[in-house]
């Protein structure tokens, strides 16, 4: 094949170096001669090759076809991969979705510590908090468990003790596009509810949460969680369906009997208005057995609460300056129905706020509330708050806020709260 080549070169390059005087006719007729016998030899060349290969092909199988099972003794046996050293015995292996994913995750999730160090200062006779104290600590661990799952695990530690805030493992490819969580989870009613204390845009949370969705702590339970988006030509849609234990942590739902479960429903939309602005809109329904009718243990009444809720976010961030401006405007209603002695009790709830970006780590914000009480619905709380956060970088937060509440028993509070936030590792995003 290459005496071939070299012949073809020294015809070409004799074709070219023909007297300037020989006939322009006699070379083009050479000319594609020549290009027909290269055409002619390549096709020839391609033939053999395809041959050639299909050949060692065959012989490849048939060595393959006649090996023996065992490898010959002087071979050292390879080392099982991760993915066959987690098999367990007697099960095959595990499906390999990339040594080095499989070996940083699963043996190495990623792991994360977030510090809320929270102060205050000023009067309230109503409800006190402590002067200086370790709000909570957040532990996170966080990994791909296979190609069809993730985990997520939260432990919150206090200065009391240590609780399992969220823990759910994630199914990413069910059939019909649901995805499914399983495990202890907060539920997906509203907005604030789902967020963990860090994510805040404030030091506290909204009196409608502390006195209609369980505070703090809110909705959170163990269950399963099935969630899918409803395909539409106008805006992204989501629905969530929840089957909860019954039991959360504030009490605002209590379980006596195996069957006592709690459902949460949510109908979520998000669309963009411009290349800047987008709006959240969302829906939410729950029900559940309260702990009115549970005295010392024992079960005298069935009562149960319904809640229901409408949010709103309405986002603001110019492309040219995102990193210096910005808004965000949040609101929430709820409206809560609670059976007990003497009567159902009827009572709504609803904060409003508006966080603006003063400059590149410089936030300020305003909030107000309003609620009436889960168990007295003739009481009401309302107040509003100053807040300005200064970001050193993305892993701390420095924060101030200046509360001002009105309780129903005619007690003013004024309070100076002051909030250091700190994480280190790595921690995933939360839902947006």
């Amino acid at each position: 094949m290459q005496v071939s080549s070299v012949v073809r070169a020294s015809v070409v390059l004799g074709l070219l170096v023909l007297p300037v005087g020989a006939n322009a006719q006699t070379r083009g007729d050479g000319l594609q001669q020549q290009i027909e016998q290269l055409r002619t030899e390549m096709d020839a060349l391609r033939h053999d090759y395809e041959a050639r290969l299909a050949a060692l092909e065959a012989k490849l199988a048939e060595v393959q076809s006649t090996a023996p099972a065992a490898t010959p003794p002087a071979a050292a046996p390879a080392p099982p991969t991760t993915a066959q050293a987690a098999a367990p015995e007697g099960q095959g292996t595990l499906p390999v979705y990339g040594a080095g994913a499989l070996g940083s995750k699963i043996f190495n999730p990623d792991i994360a510590v977030i510090g809320d160090f929270l102060g205050t200062g000023g009067r309230n006779l109503v409800a006190p908090a402590p002067a200086l104290a370790m709000h909570e600590s957040e532990a996170s661990f966080q990994a791909i468990v296979d190609p069809y799952a993730r985990a997520d695990f939260f432990l919150s530690f206090g200065e009391s003790g240590v609780d399992l805030e969220e823990g759910f493992l994630t199914l990413t490819s069910l059939p019909g596009g649901l995805l499914t969580r399983v495990g202890k989870m907060k539920a997906a009613f509203g907005k604030v509810n789902t967020l963990h204390n860090h994510v805040l845009p404030w030091a506290d949370r909204p009196l409608v949460t502390e006195n209609l969705v369980g505070g703090e702590e809110g909705l959170s339970d163990a269950g399963i969680s099935v969630a899918r988006l409803i395909p539409n030509p106008w805006l992204f849609l989501e629905v969530t369906g929840q089957v909860l234990r019954g039991d959360s942590e504030a009490d605002l739902f209590r379980s006596s009997r195996r069957g006592d479960l709690s459902y949460v429903g949510h109908l979520r939309a998000f669309q963009d208005l411009s290349e800047s602005t987008n709006i959240d809109l969302g829906v939410s329904y729950s029900r559940g057995h309260n702990a009115a009718g549970i005295v010392d243990g024992t079960d005298i009444g069935r009562f149960t609460t319904e809640l229901f809720g409408v949010n709103g976010t309405v986002r603001w961030r110019p492309l040219r300056r995102a990193i210096y401006r910005s808004f965000i405007g949040r609101t929430e209603l709820v409206w809560s129905r609670r059976q007990q002695f003497g009567g159902r009790q009827d009572a709504m709830g609803y904060f409003l706020s508006g966080d603006y970006q003063l400059a590149r780590r410089w936030f300020g914000g305003v909030r107000y509330d309003r609620s009436e009480r889960a168990d007295d619905a003739t009481l009401f709380d309302r107040g509003g708050s100053v807040v300005v956060t200064y970001w050193p970088s993305e892993f701390s937060q420095v924060r101030g806020q200046y509360r001002h509440t009105r309780y129903a028993e005619d007690s003013a509070a004024n309070e100076l709260l002051f909030q250091f936030l700190f994480s280190i590792g790595a921690h995933g995003a939360h839902p947006f």
